[in-house]
């Protein structure tokens, strides 16, 4: 698998397609089993559980904000927590850290923590440290690509190059692909390491692309995002609907890719699609 920065253009067309929640079933499985429960343990709010985990699960997963990164999603759980539940000591920090323009990742954070001693900070970071050690910890039997993905990837392999566009963790993206067979129908991995997805992509579009030769394969609106701001179509794939919109890839959205029909009433359609399945 090859660097973006060896990376050359081959076909006129190109399609990136996001990793969790869009190629991979791996964005429920963490959040319920990881994400969430690492929260709780953390902050010790045991008492409200069931709650909080299913708010958790609808900030993450189920509306306009599936997809936000892992420590703006963690302020904005505990921000209705200390509202809703109980006083989150030190908030203030970690409101502050998310709305810095800082990069949100671990390393940001230890240095955010090394200027400033901050509690809070400190018990974001175990959290997020902790998450890591259980996603690593779930079992490969429940980390499968969804039902019609590698058929779908092989398909358009034929007629356009596939980049795997991902803010995960470049090793676990390419473990994923690798164990299920779908590198060989990709050319080019750009995750996390590489930067944002509109970053990703507005580096792929030097390569040569046309941007009306460009798809963005996502299941969140911050993928849709990284689509617009770089001038290239996006095809949602629908939380509980993955099968179904692979099929539709399949059936329609690459074809009219290929044939110039993509934009206008049927980039609209799908959008709504998608948005209204986000409740947006």
């Amino acid at each position: 698998m090859g660097t973006l920065k060896d990376f050359a253009k081959k076909k006129d067309f190109l399609v990136c397609v996001d990793s969790d929640g869009c190629a991979m079933d791996t964005m429920d499985i963490k959040h319920i089993r990881c994400f969430g429960p690492c929260m709780v343990d953390e902050w010790g709010l045991e008492r409200w559980r069931d709650a909080i985990l299913s708010r958790w699960n609808d900030i993450n997963l189920y509306t306009m904000t599936r997809g936000i990164n892992r420590f703006k999603g963690l302020n904005m759980a505990l921000t209705e927590i200390d509202g809703q539940y109980t006083p989150i000591d030190h908030l203030a920090d970690l409101t502050a850290w998310v709305n810095s323009g800082a990069a949100p990742s671990n390393d940001a954070l230890q240095k955010a923590i090394d200027e400033t001693d901050s509690p809070i900070l400190k018990k974001a970071l175990r959290w997020s440290k902790a998450v890591n050690v259980a996603i690593n910890a779930l079992p490969d039997s429940e980390k499968l690509p969804y039902p019609g993905v590698k058929e779908a990837l092989a398909f358009a392999h034929e007629r356009a190059d596939i980049a795997i566009v991902s803010s995960a963790n470049p090793g676990a993206v390419l473990e994923e692909w690798e164990k299920y067979d779908l590198l060989p129908h990709t050319d080019v991995v750009c995750a996390q390491d590489v930067g944002s997805k509109a970053f990703c992509i507005a580096e792929l579009l030097k390569k040569g692309y046309a941007p009306d030769h460009v798809l963005m394969c996502g299941d969140a609106p911050g993928d849709m995002d990284a689509a617009e701001k770089n001038g290239v179509f996006y095809f949602p794939i629908r939380v509980r609907q993955e099968k179904e919109s692979w099929e539709q890839f399949v059936s329609e959205g690459f074809g009219r890719l290929l044939d110039g029909a993509y934009a206008g009433a049927f980039q609209r359609e799908v959008i709504d699609a998608f948005l209204k399945n986000l409740g947006g």
